[in-house]
């Protein structure tokens, strides 16, 4: 009996919807010949699939939606958001939805009961409008929190890129655009360990953020994930391999003995990583932030999960930057904790800049 590879573990593509003249695209073609005997089904957008999005009773579905489906579309619109924290700017989607699990993600909110990943298939022209983009912005005229010298261009904030490079070329043409800006450097946070990614050539203008939590959290919530002993080890790998490489410390989960969780996470990654990977080292914490249409969605297809991240005496609500409401830590014990952490971060790992904690 072989072997079963991380990608055949996540993806076992039996249908992909596509949009109407989804083959004048030479990347749907591409990815269509990579998975020939999943069934096609045309289907008028990305974004109206009957009986996928919107159907309450696709919960139970949940995780095979994610490993048997795929959905090709256009990417229609074309902007780079600015933002202020992880990146300068949000670049325009290559993918939404995911094959991993994460009981917390914020992408299945606005997609209805199903979250398998969509892969935009207009490459060419998202390519095109961030070089355009980034030969427009000029040099970078001070430091800030992103980045010193580059502006930063967050490559997957609806998706997963390691995930995203198992389906098509898009990720290893976003490396290689970025490797060859002079102004620009790309940016993406991940939870799995894609070894294929070794081989591309970032030119270290590629920034990998790995995602950690402690262990027994992780366990609990970051279904269909790396192991996070197995991510700090790759961190390593990808110094040598020209990317910079960040630790992702989100999210930041409250519950009895969290600190206790957190020290010992900071010592095992202490331990694992080489000189050169301290060297170059930084992270971000962000702590949980929830939402009771996913808490509802969640208690489907995975209710243990909420027991951790569904604490309403810990929580208020909060309407976001687009408007919808959430849950968060309360405002007055959240400072407590981030002050707890990072000092915590402070005194375990003092050669890791925090680029920004909230």
């Amino acid at each position: 009996m072989g072997v079963t590879t991380v990608g055949e573990r996540l993806l076992h593509l039996t249908t992909i919807y596509h949009e109407p003249d989804i083959h004048q695209y030479p990347r749907a073609t591409q990815i269509l010949d990579r998975f020939p005997d999943a069934e096609r089904i045309e289907v008028p957008s990305h974004q109206n699939i009957p009986g996928l999005y919107g159907n309450e009773g696709n919960v139970r579905d949940w995780v095979r939606n994610k490993r048997n489906v795929l959905v090709l579309g256009v990417k229609k619109s074309l902007t780079a958001r600015p933002n202020s924290r992880s990146s300068d700017f949000i670049a325009p989607s290559t993918s939404n939805g995911c094959a991993m699990a994460c009981s917390y993600c914020y992408v299945p909110r606005r997609k209805g009961f199903a979250n398998p990943i969509t892969a935009f298939v207009n490459i060419e022209q998202i390519l095109g409008y961030l070089e355009r983009h980034a030969g427009r912005q000029g040099a970078k005229p001070e430091p800030n929190q992103c980045d010193p010298f580059d502006w930063v261009y967050d490559i997957g904030e609806n998706g997963d890129c390691s995930v995203d490079a198992m389906v098509s070329d898009n990720v290893r043409d976003l490396v290689e655009l970025f490797g060859r800006l002079p102004n620009a450097k790309a940016s993406f946070a991940t939870k799995l360990v894609n070894h294929d990614l070794l081989d591309y050539d970032p030119r270290g203008r590629t920034r990998v953020r790995f995602s950690l939590m402690p262990q027994a959290a992780s366990k609990l919530v970051d279904l269909r994930t790396t192991p996070i002993s197995d991510r700090i080890a790759a961190v390593n790998d990808f110094v040598e391999a020209g990317y910079e490489v960040h630790l992702n410390f989100s999210p930041v989960i409250v519950h009895e003995n969290w600190l206790d969780d957190w020290a010992t996470l900071l010592d095992q990654i202490d331990a694992a990583l080489t000189p050169a990977a301290k060297r170059q080292l930084a992270c971000e914490v962000i702590f949980l932030t929830h939402n009771a249409g996913l808490h509802e969605v969640n208690l489907g297809w995975h209710p243990r999960a909420e027991e951790l991240l569904w604490r309403p005496e810990l929580q208020e609500r909060k309407r976001s930057q687009s408007g919808q409401w959430n849950v968060r830590y309360r405002s007055s014990a959240k400072r407590t904790y981030i002050g707890q952490l990072t000092q915590l971060l402070a005194a375990k790992l003092p050669y890791c800049r925090v680029r920004y904690a909230f």
